[in-house]
């Protein structure tokens, strides 16, 4: 007897060991240097005529890795880039998710939209007049892009490891609707507070921790334009500082940033880089105040859903080829440069009535919806979504797998403007968006955040 009064808890001893020390949620992260490191042609304003001349900080690929208690992962990848096209995120997300054997909903490609980083593939090939030589460094650039993007998903993949998860929502009120407020009028208005139309001041944040409780990662998105410079050196404008401030602060986190809707949304005043080095440290310095605060855990025992979709998005109207002839003799350079890309087009059998453009939904837990968006997404989306779905836990990010476009709302389109219409010539899309788009968009959203 007693020799089995001893063996019994033995035994329990080793069960209990083979049992998992922890079955819950596992993250990886990981940041690689994407600066150019040659003489590449900048993108997101139409004024400039040459390229870079240096880095005033580096552009950044950053990967986060996340994986439930059933295996299923989710890979986050953020840059510092003012979008990517299709021709380039299908080829990497499709290296991605064959590599990991992955469906395509469970990877996304995020950009910051930063106006201060380099031209990417064909995006807003309408706005750029270049030679040979600079469209084939653009092209090297791309090809090193997409090494580097899988390059640190596999390094966040490598360091999978238990951690925790956990969110909340902070705030920053520095960006202003640019539709409704003259930039020069802006601390005029902002002093009397008499700034108009609609804005998303929401600044959600998800903190990702190791088992002992270190952070590893803190993921944070804003709605507002990254405009804040316009000049020749690289940056990763108002959220690359933001970014930068964080992790001086918190040695050893990786700082991550998407962008919301805020295509009609501007960080104003600006033009300076102490504008940009303050609206930077406000962003992040909101992050730090709800790190200090109570945040949602994501329970060990909930789970990741993922659902990616594209719709066809139809065009007001296609142009013939004798239309197309006749804007490749306007007086506009850059409907001049539309007209270039749309001969292509026709030549290859036909300019498209539609775009195929991605929507994507992320399920954490039971609480966080996090949507991801295409193209340059005004403010509207991100409110009327917080409206129908809920406002705690929606988190709705765009320029996200593919920037072909700006993405009014009904309003906007009916509005016109640049966020409506004339955007498109710079795009090389042959017209506005047809009526109907943003109901389109939306009953897709739910369509997929349904349980």
């Amino acid at each position: 007897m007693p020799r089995i009064r001893h063996f019994v808890p033995a035994l329990v001893l080793l069960v209990v060991a083979c049992v998992p020390a922890f079955a819950g949620w596992k993250a990886g992260v990981a940041k690689v240097d994407i600066t150019p490191t040659e003489s590449v042609w900048m993108s997101g304003y139409a004024s400039r005529n040459r390229p870079a001349d240096e880095a005033f900080h580096a552009l950044w690929a950053k990967a986060l890795v996340v994986e439930d208690a059933k295996g299923r992962r989710g890979v986050l990848v953020t840059l510092d880039l003012v979008g990517v096209p299709r021709d380039l995120s299908v080829p990497v997300c499709a290296e991605i998710t064959k590599k990991y054997r992955l469906e395509r909903s469970q990877v996304v490609l995020a950009t910051s939209h930063t106006h201060t980083g380099p031209v990417v593939g064909g995006n807003l090939e309408s706005m750029y007049f270049l030679t040979k030589e600079q469209h084939a460094a653009i092209e090297r650039y791309a090809k090193f892009l997409h090494a580097a993007i899988v390059r640190a998903v596999d390094e966040a993949s490598a360091k999978l490891a238990p951690g925790t998860l956990a969110w909340a929502h902070g705030k920053a009120t520095f960006a202003v609707n640019r539709r409704n407020n003259p930039e020069k009028k802006v601390p005029e208005l902002r002093a009397a507070n008499k700034l108009r139309g609609p804005i998303d001041h929401d600044a959600p944040v998800l903190r990702v921790r190791d088992a002992k409780g270190k952070d590893l990662a803190v993921v944070f998105g804003y709605a507002c334009h990254a405009t804040v410079l316009s000049f020749y050196q690289w940056t990763g404008d108002y959220p690359g500082f933001a970014q930068a401030a964080f992790e001086k602060r918190h040695p050893g986190t990786v700082a991550m940033f998407w962008a919301g809707c805020g295509a009609d949304q501007n960080p104003l005043p600006r033009r300076k880089v102490e504008l940009a080095t303050e609206y930077g440290e406000r962003l992040s310095k909101s992050v730090d105040r709800v790190l200090e605060g109570k945040l949602e855990t994501v329970n060990d025992d909930h789970h990741l859903k993922t659902r990616y979709e594209e719709i066809d998005l139809r065009l007001a109207k296609i142009p013939t080829r004798e239309d197309v002839l006749a804007d490749s003799k306007s007086k506009n350079k850059y409907i001049v440069g539309r007209a270039r890309v749309l001969q292509k087009q026709l030549d290859a059998g036909g300019i498209p009535a539609t775009y195929p453009y991605p929507i994507q939904a992320w399920r954490i837990g039971s609480d966080v919806r996090w949507i991801f968006l295409g193209g340059e997404v005004v403010v509207d989306y991100s409110l009327r979504l917080k409206r129908e779905l809920g406002a705690r836990g929606t988190w709705v990010a765009a320029y996200c797998n593919d920037v072909m476009a700006y993405i009014p709302s009904e309003r906007v389109l009916k509005e016109g403007g640049y966020e409506g219409d004339t955007s498109m010539i710079y795009y090389g899309l042959p017209s506005k968006w047809a009526p109907g788009l943003e109901d389109q968009i939306v009953g897709k959203i739910r369509e997929l955040c349904s349980d």
